[in-house]
C-alpha cells in the first residue's frame, strides 16, 4: 500500500485517513451544511465508515486520493480534500481526470483554509501528476464553492446531469 504523503502549510496539516478519524467524519458528514450540495442528505455513520475506507483504498488503487485536513495547532479533523477516480455516470465523462473535491466545516469556511489546502495539493499533483487534467463538479447554487474554483484556475466546460439534478463541470490543467 502507498505512503500518503503529509502536506504542511503554515496551519494545516493534510494526511492519510485513519480508522481513529471516524467520529470525525461522521460528525461533518451528518451535518446539513456539509451535505446541502453534495446529495443533501446527512451521512450515517455506516456511510461514513464506507467514505472513509474509500479514501484510503484510492490511494492503494490509483496512487493519488483524498487527505484529512487537521488544524495544525490543535490537530483537529476540520475537513478533507484531494482527487479520486469515481466514473461517474456523466457526459461528458470525467474519466481518466484528478477529479477533486473539498470540504471543510462549517466554521472554517471563508478563512482561507480551502485556498491553503488547494495550493498545497496543487504543488503535490504538479510534482506527482504534471500531465493530468483536474476536474471538479460542483451544484450551480454552491456559489461558494464555484468562487473557489474559478480562483484556482477552473473553468466551466459542461453541465450535466447527474443523480437527479444538474451540476457544473470544470478543469484545469494540473501545472
Amino acid at each position: 500500500m502507498p505512503t500518503v504523503p503529509v502536506l504542511e502549510t503554515d496551519r494545516l496539516v493534510l494526511r492519510g485517513f485513519r480508522s481513529d478519524d471516524l467520529d470525525a467524519i461522521t460528525e461533518m458528514w451528518a451535518m446539513p451544511e456539509i451535505v446541502r450540495y453534495i446529495g443533501g442528505v446527512p451521512m450515517t455513520r455506516e456511510q461514513s465508515w464506507t467514505r472513509l475506507l474509500r479514501q484510503i483504498g484510492m490511494w492503494s488503487v490509483m496512487g493519488f486520493g483524498f487527505w484529512v485536513i487537521t488544524e495544525k495547532a490543535t490537530g483537529r479533523v476540520i475537513g478533507e480534500a484531494g482527487f479520486h477516480e469515481m466514473r461517474r455516470a456523466l457526459t461528458p465523462s470525467l474519466e481518466g481526470t484528478l477529479e477533486t473535491g473539498w470540504g471543510l466545516l462549517p466554521e472554517f469556511q471563508g478563512k482561507g483554509y480551502a485556498t491553503e489546502a488547494l495550493n498545497a495539493m496543487w504543488t503535490w499533483i504538479g510534482a506527482n501528476r504534471p500531465d493530468m487534467t483536474i476536474t471538479c463538479i460542483i451544484d450551480p447554487r454552491n456559489a461558494a464553492s464555484i468562487g473557489l474554483a474559478e480562483r484556482h484556475g477552473f473553468r466551466e466546460f459542461a453541465r450535466s446531469p447527474y443523480q437527479g439534478s444538474e451540476v457544473v463541470l470544470l478543469r484545469r490543467n494540473a501545472s
